[in-house]
């Protein structure tokens, strides 16, 4: 381990972390306000959901390589592949919490909200999806996650983020920029994956906790 070899090459770790960051964390939020609408169709109608969920799975069951590759000749190598790719792995993770969430909301608070005369577009904005919030909070945490472990796959298409340290380091016999990569992935998810727990405390102050 060449620790002289990380203050020396700071800026460079810096673009990368930032640039694995946006790759991780934009196609989850992407994806979640696309699952938010397809999460509450697919509660309302019965019959929507169980084909919408075989899509999302044969989507999830694509290699993220052969994903990536795939989406090139319309979007070339660039950010928006990758960015494009990650959003539709998201959406396997986010949508199912969704209409989970929402259908785990006691019917008895649905029916209080009905007696006080909430319509239904202000019971599901007022009532269902605050109750559904922590729930679709963890897919949410799940897709930062994962988006920010695979966007380290991008590299092989010439997307610059913490992935270039994995094949920098491997092409010179250098496992400094290995570890360092490495480090650097689980350090981001970590802290991503604590705000979004943050973001749910704020978001559902009656939780116990």
């Amino acid at each position: 381990m060449d620790w002289s070899w990380i203050p020396s090459n700071s800026g460079q770790i810096l673009q990368l972390t930032g640039e694995n960051a946006y790759l991780g964390i934009v196609p989850a939020l992407i994806g979640l306000v696309i699952a938010l609408p397809l999460g509450i169709a697919a509660a309302r109608w019965n019959w929507f959901y169980p084909p919408t969920l075989t899509v999302l799975n044969i989507i999830y069951a694509i290699p993220s390589l052969a994903l990536f590759i795939a989406l090139i000749p319309a979007f070339g190598l660039t950010d928006t592949n990758v960015v494009i790719a990650l959003t539709l792995y998201s959406l396997c993770v986010i949508t199912p919490n969704v209409v989970a969430g929402l259908r785990a909301v006691p019917a008895a608070a649905r029916q209080a909200a009905t007696a006080m005369g909430y319509g239904p577009a202000r019971r599901l904005l007022t009532v269902e999806l605050p109750l559904a919030v922590p729930v679709i909070i963890a897919g949410l945490r799940v897709a930062v996650v994962s988006g920010i472990s695979l966007a380290s796959i991008g590299q092989l298409i010439g997307v610059s983020q913490l992935g270039y340290l994995f094949i920098d380091g491997l092409q010179r016999s250098f496992p400094t920029e290995v570890y360092v990569g490495l480090v650097l992935i689980i350090a981001l998810a970590i802290v991503c994956d604590l705000l979004l727990v943050g973001v749910r405390r704020i978001l559902t102050p009656w939780e116990a906790r």
